[in-house]
């Protein structure tokens, strides 16, 4: 039986054969490492980097290729800018829907000081700009959240938020681990200060790959996560200040970059718009097929425009990882039970501490697969009925 893939928030799956191509040519002819010498394999190398840079900055809507660092994950991004940029006595705000990659910094770093408002989420984990508004204090130096949850699909007002932020000079930071590729941004129209990326989801690059865009003046502001070699300005022992160098040190992932690259060229190719439209098609056909089984309880917005891939559900008198392991053993889909890393925004939707089971659909999910998980579910739905 083939396998269907419903975990793409987790990590995409099957990635695009021009990715895993891209790798082993990197590996088989490349292999140097990029700006530490001049030969012609690292100044390959060096251009396979920059490449990445371009067509990232591209899908993001930033017109500098130099905006773009390149890190391991949208977690060591958030980790940067957090410890980066703030001090003790700073105010910050994020919301009830966060992922633990932005609430655990932000609660390491209230032990050291700063001050934390969480705003709350209505129970299909909406936020109000208002509610944002009301938030802040004078001494408020940033405003971080998600731009889409990973446990609804939720898509937040992003613009509407920057729009309060930039009047009352705040620093906006936006975690796009789940939307980077899959849902249109613009971080100059928006007003973005920081886009956080991770390469493996939506950008349909390799694990291990990431990074995030900064806006052009806040770079100054944040200081560097780590220090070390960046094979430019050797002759100083101090870290160089210029962009990316500035937050890039040590040998860099270039095989993955690589990857990320043939990813995001990937994405480029299709388009985000025509990705964007044909995951709303997949998630309205899954909404529609499930809500009318009796004890399916799906969470969320049941408008699949107001959200992205991404549906979680329950069926009454099972567990959540009875049924994933049920959908895994009898019908080979993969889905990903429980609290999916982000316990505030079970705890916002109710349905902590078990959590729910989470489909994720991608651009390699068809309609055909969609349909026989929504018969998988009416048949767990009647066992249940009839236990």
């Amino acid at each position: 039986m083939q396998i269907i893939y419903f975990d793409n928030a987790a990590t995409s799956w099957p990635k695009p054969k021009a990715m895993i191509k891209s790798m082993a040519d990197f590996n088989a002819n490349v292999g140097a490492n990029p700006g530490r010498s001049g030969h012609r394999l690292s100044v390959e190398a060096a251009r396979i980097i920059f490449n990445t840079r371009e067509i990232i900055a591209s899908l993001l809507g930033s017109g500098d290729p130099l905006s773009i660092v390149f890190t391991r994950n949208a977690t060591e991004s958030i980790n940067t800018a957090v410890r980066g940029l703030l001090q003790s006595g700073d105010h910050v705000i994020t919301s009830g829907m966060e992922h633990n990659s932005v609430m655990r910094p932000l609660r390491a770093m209230e032990k050291q000081g700063i001050e934390l408002s969480v705003v709350e989420c209505s129970a299909a984990g909406s936020l109000s700009p208002d509610d944002v508004a009301f938030a802040i204090k004078k001494n408020t130096r940033m405003i971080i959240m998600t731009h889409a949850s990973n446990v609804t699909g939720a898509i937040m007002p992003i613009s509407d938020i920057a729009r309060i932020a930039y009047d009352k000079g705040i620093i906006f930071c936006v975690d796009a681990a789940q939307t980077a590729g899959s849902v249109p941004i613009n971080v100059i129209k928006n007003n973005i200060d920081i886009l956080f990326f991770t390469g493996h989801k939506s950008l349909y690059g390799p694990q291990g790959t990431g990074g995030f865009y900064i806006r052009k003046g806040v770079d100054t502001m944040m200081e560097p996560l780590e220090r070390g070699g960046t094979g430019s300005r050797s002759e100083f022992e101090e870290h160089p200040d210029f962009m990316p160098d500035r937050f890039e040190s040590g040998t860099p992932n270039t095989i993955g970059i690589a990857g990320l690259c043939a990813g995001a060229t990937f994405v480029s190719a299709m388009g985000v718009d025509a990705i964007r439209k044909k995951e709303i098609a997949l998630t309205e056909l899954f909404l529609d097929g499930i809500q009318q089984f009796k004890g399916v309880k799906i969470y969320g917005n049941m408008d699949p425009a107001k959200r992205t891939a991404v549906v979680s559900f329950t069926i009454d008198g099972q567990s959540p990882s009875d049924i994933s392991l049920k959908l895994d053993e009898k019908y080979t889909i993969m889905s990903r039970p429980g609290l999916h890393c982000a316990p505030s925004a079970h705890r916002t939707i109710g349905t902590f501490p078990e959590g729910t089971v989470r489909f994720s659909f991608g651009v390699f999910t068809t309609e055909l697969e969609i349909n026989i998980a929504i018969k998988a579910i009416e048949t767990i739905c009647r066992e249940s009925t009839n236990k």
